[in-house]
């Protein structure tokens, strides 16, 4: 009988456009991690994201990939790049792991072999606020991982990862031909459920408690308010036709996110555009209301904006 692995291969994927001040700070600080990870790969659209003497003086090997528009292609040609990896941990550019991150993502796959898809406990989210900048998020991180002593690995069971942190074993999506739905364009919104939801198939969808980390939530790079807004009612739309989403759960989300929109925009926070999700959100209904909703009906609104 051969004995169980002590190491899997491991590769941080992180998709990124319009953000090389985000991507210079916190790329290198994925080496401050205990256990490094053995590739980092960044995917961005043009080479004006990535930063200048981007790289220099990191012990990690870093594998920098340009992609076409849209976040699932990103993500794609990322997935197509780790042929040699185990696991895949998708990050947003904006996100900081505690030190221990990687290693404990590392356990957990190597204990638990039903698990396709892990994802993190985001101690704070900045997506819902201004945004945190990478000098208080690193502060901020530090404080809320000290760690009080020993504590039980808590996995519980979800509907799907987030995005902002999300590990795959590579080995299922290989199998099974699995990939992200480039009919979701531009920003993709909800192509983290649409994935999950596949991979759910072949295995479990976990939060564990030990993979720590914040969302700085970093505005600049984002998809406008209006193109925000379609997407809020064609994507969820999308992926009940087709199956990775019960209908109940899209009408529940769309219905939310046009009620919060409506009541927003009379008094809107200073860090969303929510007359421009409003109008985004009514540009779809109408295209529903006309039987020709689809996500790429964004691409329209893009035109239009």
């Amino acid at each position: 009988m051969s004995a169980p692995r002590q190491r899997l291969r491991i590769a941080v994927g992180i998709p990124s456009t319009g953000r090389a001040d985000i991507l210079a700070a916190t790329v290198p600080m994925i080496e401050q991690q205990t256990r490094l990870p053995d590739q980092i790969i960044v995917c961005t659209l043009r080479s004006s994201d990535i930063p200048e003497d981007f790289g220099n003086g990191m012990l990690t090997s870093l594998l920098l990939l340009q992609s076409s528009s849209g976040l699932a292609k990103q993500r794609n040609d990322i997935i197509r790049s780790s042929e040699t990896f185990d696991i895949l941990l998708f990050l947003d550019d904006d996100f900081l792991m505690a030190p221990n991150y990687i290693a404990e993502v590392e356990q957990l796959f190597l204990r638990h072999d039903d698990v396709v898809v892990s994802t993190g406990n985001v101690l704070v989210d900045g997506i819902g606020t201004p945004g945190i900048s990478v000098k208080e998020g690193a502060v901020l991180l530090q404080a809320l991982v000290v760690d009080p002593g020993w504590r039980p690995d808590l996995l519980s069971d979800i509907y799907n990862g987030y995005g902002c942190n999300m590990s795959l074993r590579l080995d299922v999506l290989r199998r099974n031909q699995i990939w992200f739905d480039e009919n979701l364009p531009l920003y993709c919104w909800l192509e983290d459920v649409d994935l999950s939801r596949l991979l759910a198939k072949h295995g479990r969808i976990v939060k564990s408690n030990k993979q720590r980390g914040i969302h700085l939530g970093v505005k600049s790079g984002r998809t406008s308010g209006i193109k925000f807004g379609y997407s809020q009612i064609a994507n969820p739309y999308y992926l009940a036709r087709k199956g990775t989403m019960v209908f109940s759960k899209a009408i529940a989300m769309a219905s939310k996110n046009l009620i919060a929109n409506l009541v927003g925009s009379i008094s809107p926070e200073a860090w969303i555009d929510r007359k421009g999700r409003l109008k985004g959100n009514g540009l779809a209904l109408f295209d529903l209301l006309r039987g020709r909703i689809s996500p790429s009906g964004v691409l329209d609104v893009e035109k239009a904006d």
